[in-house]
């Protein structure tokens, strides 16, 4: 018996053509902006100078780059190779570990630039590109569809993230900082994670968030949040209790520790306390807290509710800015 090989309908073979020339065009514009990062690390406590790469690209043409905050963290030297082969020394302008994003520059003009898209108009299902250095490999192409949005992914400081992208283009380590790429050419994501083992998990920090962390960095090489100076956990309020203070519901802070001289202090918490409430919005968790600590509250005092005793209290606390804080 013998077997007919396999031969794909015109209609088939247009189809998979004009999803090739697809994939090419999108890694022809933002390819060439594409580099590898380089990092020698420093010396920390016990833990030997070591070495880590990553992906980055370039988004203006004099110079700045994009990549991830745990790529360069704890860099004593950067470099980034680019496409051509060209090495340049990189000087970290600004990188903020809650959302994972770091800005680099080089010194170099007239560079290939990757064009920012739009995240917003993102749909699952959609065809996005991943373009980075796995392994070492430069500029290695996977594509596959937005899997989902609005997904939350822990960050390497333990904050929460929202609004990330999860995709099934294939990540590996080295892609991290990486541009991901809508049908047009535009960078819609930073890659910026893999959980494994699983396949097909992949995760990317929308460009609408980039954007406005990006802009922040450059300005300021920081990103000013709220601080309280408290440590705490997420506990549950038994019903009984929300239902008899009328509290807005039935998890909560509870408040471990508090770091002296810190507002928390100043304001009179203590620990025990159970935080169900900040500027007049409910506390469910600890996420919930740190959403609320924006840069507009900074320097502004605003009512914090806790249960204490099993009675409310409201104390008047006024947030510092994280940003003037020690860096470990």
């Amino acid at each position: 018996m013998t077997s007919t090989p396999l031969s794909l309908a015109p209609s088939e073979t247009e189809a998979l053509d004009a999803y090739s020339r697809v994939v090419i065009a999108a890694v022809e514009t933002v390819g060439p902006a594409v580099v590898n990062v380089e990092v020698e690390q420093r010396a920390r406590g016990r833990r030997p100078a070591g070495r880590g790469n990553g992906s980055g690209f370039v988004f203006t043409p004099d110079g700045l780059l994009l990549t991830n905050s745990h790529v360069v963290s704890n860099a004593a030297k950067i470099e980034v190779s680019a496409g051509d082969g060209t090495r340049y020394r990189a000087d970290l302008v600004g990188d903020d570990p809650h959302t994972d994003l770091a800005v680099l520059r080089i010194n170099a003009r007239d560079l290939p630039v990757a064009p920012l898209g739009d995240s917003t108009t993102l749909r699952p299902g959609q065809l996005v590109i991943a373009i980075g250095n796995p392994l070492g490999f430069e500029t290695s192409v996977t594509a596959g569809v937005v899997s989902a949005l609005g997904r939350s992914l822990r960050s390497h400081s333990g904050r929460l993230m929202d609004d990330i992208i999860q995709t099934d283009a294939a990540l590996n380590p080295g892609n991290s900082g990486g541009p991901l790429v809508d049908s047009g050419g535009r960078v819609v994501g930073v890659n910026t994670a893999v959980i494994l083992p699983a396949q097909g998990l992949c995760f990317a920090i929308p460009i609408r968030t980039v954007k406005w962390v990006a802009g922040k960095l450059i300005q300021s090489g920081r990103i000013r949040r709220g601080h309280l100076g408290i440590g705490g956990q997420n506990v549950t309020v038994p019903r009984r209790v929300a239902r008899l203070q009328g509290l807005p519901g039935t998890t909560a802070v509870l408040v471990l520790t508090i770091e002296p001289g810190s507002p928390a202090e100043r304001a009179g918490v203590r620990a025990r306390d159970i935080i169900v409430s900040f500027d007049s919005k409910p506390v469910s968790g600890v996420d919930d807290l740190h959403r609320l600590l924006t840069e507009d509250r900074i320097g502004a005092s605003v009512p914090l509710v806790v249960v204490r005793d099993l009675e409310p209290r409201t104390l008047p606390v006024t947030p510092a800015d994280s940003a003037s804080l020690p860096r470990s």
